[in-house]
């Protein structure tokens, strides 16, 4: 899945190399607590993605669907330390070139379908 591909190349050593499974115009909405994060374009991710903070974030991911262009995820996100900071869900239409064209993600940090961790590996 390339939507989960994202995610591990997002939380890998070099997190700038999630953006060569995006399409130039790609749109996306990322919605945290009292926060939204909208762009259009390799330069908007770009930015979102070197802002975020250096903790040691990772992407879970416990389920996954594809059903034709559309990917669908659901996992926790854990910090650093190994303790569980939120839950996500996340929908990635993909393109005919197999990347991401449209993209939103759902962030929550209390409710979670599956507990979260209080320290160790998720």
């Amino acid at each position: 899945m390339i939507i989960e591909d994202y995610y591990a190349r997002l939380d890998g050593p070099e997190p700038l190399s999630a953006l060569e499974l995006v399409e130039p115009r790609v749109e996306f909405l990322i919605a945290l607590p009292g926060n939204e994060v909208r762009g259009t374009g390799l330069a908007d991710l770009t930015a979102y993605i070197t802002a975020r903070p250096d903790v040691g974030r990772r992407h879970n991911v416990r389920r996954r669907g594809v059903d034709g262009e559309l990917e669908m995820v659901y996992g926790l996100i854990t910090e650093g330390d190994g303790r569980g900071t939120g839950s996500f869900s996340a929908a990635a239409e993909i393109s005919p070139a197999g990347r991401v064209a449209r993209y939103q993600v759902f962030f929550h940090p209390e409710f979670s379908i599956f507990p979260l961790p209080e320290g160790g590996p998720a």
